[in-house]
């Protein structure tokens, strides 16, 4: 997807504790006032700038600009996504992290990259995301839309889950397993890559559920189509179980509880930095292939 729209103004989002973030923060802000671009920040960014009448809340900054440039790692544009959910809007990840598999802008490059952005030139990733509901009894206790995946597990302590997966209420399977993971293409690379789960392409329109330690081999990753919903249920009687939702919010379970999920009606616009293959990113980030 191709994008030729006026980007103003400009919202900026940093991951304040970053080493150079301020610095690295008066160079962008130099540069968008060059350009005559208006800028509005999250309440942690405008603190780092001194500058608290362009603070906004991640929620309301996102109903008010045309453009998001997250400074940060992967965790920090997470975090952004989901306060995406009511309009989205064309995301610039500028990596401040380790490996920066979403925010894929090197410092280095940041001026060029978004230069060529500002003008106009530069191209989308629609990335899907999922929305999980918590149902305990007749009552929902969660809601949210995430990028990356949704997760039951359980604390080192507890015991082996029984988790029984329906799809489209038709029965999958009680997997005994530490966890299940369930994710979107983009999740595909995180958790579940690390679990033994496929890696699939961002464009595909799917979901990976994969198993965290199954007790059986033959409890293997599925990959089913972002058609359906997923219904899981924990069956055991066992302490200290979550759902950790991005790997940042994170929900007690008890037996009985659900999870439902499904496609989410939001995608998140990932801004591609400059022409290049997915497979130059699996290569260059996870030195996928390497002997």
């Amino acid at each position: 997807m191709r994008l030729n729209l006026e980007l103003n103004p400009v919202g900026i989002v940093t991951k304040s504790r970053a080493a150079g973030a301020r610095e690295l923060l008066r160079k962008l802000t130099a540069l968008l006032r060059r350009r005559g671009i208006h800028y509005l920040c999250d309440p942690a960014t405008a603190k780092l700038l001194g500058e608290r009448a362009k603070s906004r809340t991640l929620p309301v900054l996102a109903g008010s600009v045309k453009l998001l440039v997250v400074l940060g790692g992967d965790g920090t544009l997470l975090g952004v996504a989901r306060s995406l959910t009511h309009r989205p809007v064309p995301v610039l990840g500028v990596n401040l992290g380790k490996l920066g598999f979403l925010t894929e802008t090197a410092l280095g490059d940041l001026e060029e990259v978004l230069a060529n952005v500002l003008d106009g030139h530069f191209e989308v990733e629609e990335r899907m995301m999922l929305q999980v509901q918590v149902l305990r009894g007749r009552k929902s206790i969660a809601t949210s839309t995430l990028l990356n995946d949704v997760v039951i597990n359980k604390s080192a302590l507890a015991r082996i889950l029984e988790l029984d997966v329906r799809i489209d209420g038709q029965f999958v399977a009680i997997y005994h397993a530490d966890g299940l993971i369930v994710a979107t293409p983009t999740g595909s690379t995180a958790y579940s890559l690390s679990a033994g789960g496929p890696i699939v392409l961002p464009g595909m329109k799917a979901f990976c559920i994969t198993p965290i330690c199954p007790h059986a081999l033959t409890n293997r990753p599925l990959v089913v189509p972002d058609s359906v919903t997923i219904q899981v249920t924990l069956e055991s009687e066992s302490p200290d179980v979550y759902c950790t939702m991005d790997g940042q919010i994170g929900l007690p379970l008890k037996a009985g509880d659900r999870l439902k999920v499904r496609r989410s009606g939001t995608i998140l616009p990932l801004i591609v930095p400059h022409p290049r293959n997915y497979f130059d990113v699996l290569r260059k980030k996870l030195r996928w292939g390497a002997r």
